[in-house]
């Protein structure tokens, strides 16, 4: 099963696809930072765009590079704007942040 590190080593290795869609900043929260990930955890991942390049196309596109490179486990993409001001304060005090 996967853990947090091969998470991050796979976004480390792709960074420079990721960058393409405008991706500045990503960061990782969920079971998986809490380390109580089960064969049917998904991964939870946070997202700050880049102001200029920030789409529709570049978000899809960044989902769907997510969903291939972890092809074997559901990914969930929220970006920073899109967090309630509810949950949000929630997930920004666990997300660990991944340099790309």
């Amino acid at each position: 099963m996967m853990n947090k590190q091969d998470i991050f080593q796979t976004i480390i290795d792709n960074k420079e696809a990721i960058k393409n869609f405008g991706v500045n900043e990503i960061g990782l929260f969920g079971s998986y930072i809490r380390n109580e990930q089960t064969s049917k955890s998904d991964i939870d991942l946070l997202v700050d765009y880049d102001k200029e390049k920030i789409s529709l196309k570049n978000y899809m596109g960044f989902c769907f590079l997510m969903d291939e490179l972890f092809a074997d486990t559901k990914v969930e993409v929220v970006t920073k704007n899109g967090l309630s001001k509810f949950i949000g304060p929630y997930i920004l005090k666990e997300v660990e942040y991944v340099k790309i």
